[in-house]
């Protein structure tokens, strides 16, 4: 059984939609109550909170996302500004991406190509392959070591680069995640909504 993060934001919207997001979190977590899933939110939410993560587990969890999953209406009058004729607050409801997974080097998936290292180095380098090239299967990245005139060595140094090389991957990724979460948090479609409570 695994746990769902779910982000209900009001995005850049105003006061009253944080009130909105507020409605919108008790809402679901009263449908989850009688549905018999598991609900907990980060915190418990005043209406002054532009978004709140949800963890949702149990069997029917991805069926009660979907019937929530994207845009939700509350209509409502506004509480900060009685005059106020707007009616109609918008929030978002999506699935946080989980994390991107860490890739362990397994033997199995490193290949490993020896060459003549060249360059300066005298006869032995030019005469042995002392020169060592690794690839990760799974991800395509690779690392060269030809700094040593062991060979060995050499391919120590390169599985070490290959470990730098994809934790750099990682980084860029999970920076990619946060940006995409970021950009999730901020944008609310307003009108089309999956649900209006």
């Amino acid at each position: 059984m695994s746990t769902i993060l779910v982000c209900v934001t009001s995005g850049r919207g105003p006061a009253e939609c944080r009130a909105a997001v507020a409605e919108v979190v008790a809402a679901l977590q009263r449908e989850a109550a009688s549905a018999g899933v598991d609900c907990a939110a980060e915190a418990n939410p005043m209406g002054d909170k532009p978004s709140v993560l949800i963890s949702l587990g149990g069997e029917g969890a991805a069926a009660l996302l979907r019937d929530w999953e994207g845009t939700v209406q509350c209509v409502a009058d506004s509480r900060m500004r009685p005059h106020h004729r707007r009616k109609n607050w918008f929030v978002a409801v999506h699935r946080v991406p989980e994390p991107p997974a860490v890739p362990d080097l397994l033997p199995g998936d490193l290949v490993f190509e020896t060459r003549r290292a060249g360059g300066p180095g005298g006869q032995h380098q030019n005469r042995t392959e002392s020169a060592v090239r690794v690839v990760h299967k799974p991800t395509g990245a690779s690392a060269i070591a030809r700094d040593d005139r062991c060979q060995h060595r050499n391919r120590a140094l390169a599985v070490a680069r290959l470990r730098a090389v994809l934790a750099g991957m990682q980084e860029r990724e999970r920076n990619a995640g946060r940006f995409r979460e970021w950009l999730a948090r901020i944008q609310v479609e307003r009108g089309n909504p999956v649900r209006v409570i």
